[in-house]
């Protein structure tokens, strides 16, 4: 069965991979320190910035904000990419906040480090590397029509 309606709006839609990449890197930086130091706040607002970037609300997530001032500063201009495969990520992404969150309530540490260590390990991967895992998963969901482009 598909799932029906698309990940983005208009199905060519663009993104600057600049600035996804920094917003991965906020992440990766958050991530990291909430190993050491798992915090309910941080988790939260992870989550919160996942469903923004997640759920069409991009312009009120603060990592985003963020990395579009750096992007300015550092004048890295546009490097435009497909946006429903980020868009799709970024879901994974809120689920993975929302099962940190889930696991900081619970008290169950395995689950938050185990989180926030494959949180990390993605968020890397994006940042410094410019490889998006759930781009592939969204590319492979798609080739095999679960999901619709």
């Amino acid at each position: 069965m598909a799932i029906t309606g698309t990940l983005a709006s208009p199905a060519t839609a663009q993104a600057n991979e600049n600035k996804i990449r920094l917003t991965a890197l906020w992440v990766f930086i958050l991530t990291l320190i909430s190993i050491w130091a798992p915090l309910l706040p941080v988790a939260v607002f992870l989550s919160a910035d996942f469903f923004l970037r997640a759920f069409g609300f991009g312009k009120y997530s603060p990592l985003s904000w963020l990395s579009n001032v750096v992007v300015s500063a550092l004048s890295l201009g546009n490097k435009p990419i497909y946006f429903a495969p980020k868009i799709f990520a970024a879901r994974v992404g809120f689920v993975l906040a929302l099962v940190a969150v889930a696991g900081l309530l619970l008290q169950a540490g395995t689950i938050v480090l185990a989180t926030y260590i494959i949180f990390s390990f993605f968020a890397f991967l994006e940042s410094f590397l410019g490889f998006c895992a759930g781009c592939y998963v969204y590319y492979l969901l798609t080739h095999i029509k679960l999901i619709k482009p």
